[in-house]
């Protein structure tokens, strides 16, 4: 394992600049910078998500997509290191699978909410999303490891169905979209 810190100030990013693990310096507001904290964000609303009561096999999961996150934003903090691999994106795929098959199909769009459990899953996936397209912005400008992405683009499906799942453990029903509402 690495160095571990005692001192948390360094007043080495007091320029504008912050450290990666292979000891570059680049910019806090660079591409891999927000791509880092996009995930970092990510695996936070996951530990938000993890505050409420939730059936033992779901906080399994959401604990190892944790530590998968994790292993991300380490990959991330050293350029051209590759973590995630391909069997991450199919476990995930796997779950989602079981998660989804005793749900019903789906006939209109739904809002976040629910349960409080699954609105935080919903705001979770949205995060999700948005690093997913950090990492995505990354990859226009440097060499990313595509099952990252592929990783992220499933754990956002993931997350919507774990949502849908959530709120019918819960006995609430998802909030449909109502197109034609009265204003």
């Amino acid at each position: 394992m690495g160095n571990r810190l005692s001192k948390i100030y360094t007043r080495t990013g007091d320029d504008g600049s912050t450290g990666l693990g292979d000891g570059s310096r680049v910019a806090k507001d660079s591409l891999r910078i927000e791509a880092m904290g996009a995930v970092d964000e990510l695996n936070c609303s996951l530990g938000v998500l993890l505050c409420n009561p939730l059936e033992e096999a779901l906080q399994s999961i959401l604990v190892d997509i944790q530590h998968t996150l994790f292993d991300l934003g380490g990959e991330l903090c050293i350029p051209g290191a590759t973590v995630i691999s391909a069997d991450r994106v199919a476990g995930l795929e796997q779950q989602l699978d079981a998660l989804n098959a005793d749900l019903p199909p789906l006939k209109e769009f739904i809002l976040p909410g629910g349960c409080s459990a699954a609105a935080a899953c919903h705001l979770a996936r949205a995060i999700c999303r948005r690093s997913e397209r950090r990492l995505h912005s990354l990859s226009k400008a440097e060499a990313v490891n595509r099952d990252a992405i592929k990783y992220l683009n499933r754990l956002s499906d993931l997350l919507f169905v774990m949502a849908r799942h959530l709120n019918k453990a819960a006995g609430e029903p998802d909030v449909l979209w109502q197109h034609d509402r009265s204003k």
